[in-house]
């Protein structure tokens, strides 16, 4: 089993950066000798969005053929949350959302075409789903009866996970942080955590048992299945230049890149799609 771990307070010492630690030692108590992959998105900020990234998402044809090297950093993020068993998440409030640097690492693993499809109905998530624990640290009070404070960070934080598939989520709120001092802060901490529900696992740890759901698989066929698609664009970008010299193939003219990725997709779906879950955790 292997946890993603991510923190994303600039403090060496803050709330959210030991909250965020309690959850993973609950998680291995559960799950002893899993692997911990740490993501420190505080002591070590992502760059914001840079111009070659923005330019190979700004429409179906700079994804066929974004610029060399503009996807590199999406990819490796990517890959670690889809190695993840469990993801935590330990994030302050900041002016009522989520910080900078971690908006920074949404920005890098929400990506069409790879980890979510838009549709008609809206965002359709691509990645397997798996546990997200969200640990919360506000200096005031936003949610329950104390609340003096709007919560934009929940509903955002929530629903940019669960548009890549990542629907299984708690978040636990440690509030009024600022009023608290050292001696009440671990109280404070375990009052948190008594709302941790780990019975989750028990059923995404016997689906991580099957063969098909390894890390070393899913890295497989994701590899294998970015090439493939890569390769249908590029056979699709070939036939549009024969198409521009007059000698266009039949019933082609009509055709997209989206829509010939979209039926690429069809007919090799991923082992970690969503429509897949059951295959995998009864496999």
């Amino acid at each position: 089993m292997n946890i993603l771990h991510i923190d994303s307070s600039p403090r060496r010492e803050s709330h959210s950066r030991q909250l965020s630690e309690a959850i993973v030692e609950r998680l291995l108590e559960v799950a002893p000798g899993a692997s911990i992959t740490r993501r420190d998105l505080g002591a070590d900020p992502l760059p914001q969005t840079e111009a070659q990234y923005a330019a190979a998402l700004a429409s179906p044809a700079t994804l066929a053929a974004p610029p060399m090297g503009s996807l590199d950093l999406s990819e490796v993020l990517i890959r670690e949350v889809e190695a993840a068993d469990a993801i935590v998440i330990g994030t302050p409030m900041h002016n009522l959302t989520i910080p900078s640097v971690l908006k920074a690492w949404i920005d890098q693993i929400l990506r069409v075409g790879r980890t979510m499809k838009s549709t008609p109905a809206g965002k359709v998530g691509m990645l397997l789903d798996r546990p997200v624990f969200i640990g919360v640290a506000s200096g005031g009070f936003f949610t329950g009866e104390r609340a003096n404070q709007p919560d934009f960070l929940t509903p955002y934080l929530s629903l940019a996970l669960s548009s890549i598939g990542l629907r299984t989520q708690q978040f636990l709120p440690l509030q009024g942080t600022a009023f608290l001092d050292r001696s009440q802060a671990p109280l404070a901490r375990d009052k948190t955590l008594a709302a941790l529900d780990l019975t989750v696992m028990k059923e995404f740890r016997a689906r991580s048992r099957s063969p098909c759901s390894s890390v070393e698989h899913r890295s497989v066929v994701s590899r294998c299945h970015s090439a493939f698609e890569s390769l249908a664009r590029s056979i699709l970008r070939a036939r549009h230049k024969l198409s521009a010299h007059g000698s266009e193939p039949s019933g082609l003219g009509r055709t997209t890149e989206h829509e010939a990725a979209d039926d690429f997709t069809k007919q090799y779906p991923l082992p970690n799609r969503r429509q897949d879950r059951q295959q995998i955790s009864t496999a």
